[in-house]
């Protein structure tokens, strides 16, 4: 009765183990996202679209998008047709915020994350300086 009932136990986890791998296998990998972004952002007159590749430069992601609206009803509209773009792709854990003002929106997929802002806010916090300037190394004195 031990063995059947470690038997069974067993199968059960190569399954569950499985059935995860297949279901990480079926997600789009990060240039596949990347690139549904970008088509989602251009079909939706997103203008000023910049990507910053993350990699080797973040944990959290491999790339940042960011774009920007013309008022807030195009802001909100553009996240939601991306997050849409991404849950048909089987992407199932997207985080979004800041929908209900839709003066800057996050949309985080995982291995891609996406910025779209109201012009003037874009400006202000100037997210493409931080990621992509290179600060000079510190002077001695």
């Amino acid at each position: 009765m031990t063995k059947s009932g470690s038997a069974k136990s067993a199968s059960s986890k190569t399954r569950k183990t499985s059935t995860k791998a297949a279901a990480l296998k079926a997600l789009p990998d990060a240039d596949k996202t990347l690139k549904l972004i970008l088509s989602r952002l251009d079909d939706m007159k997103a203008e000023e679209t910049v990507t910053i590749d993350l990699r080797g430069k973040s944990a959290f992601s491999d790339y940042m998008v960011v774009t920007t609206g013309r008022v807030n009803r195009h802001v909100g509209a553009i996240a939601e047709n991306v997050a849409k773009g991404l849950k048909e792709t089987g992407i199932k854990a997207i985080h979004v915020e800041g929908l209900t003002n839709c003066d800057w929106v996050l949309i985080d997929s995982g291995d891609v994350i996406v910025h779209v802002f109201r012009p003037e806010v874009r400006e202000f916090y100037n997210l493409e300086r931080l990621w992509t300037h290179n600060p000079a190394a510190p002077q001695p004195v």
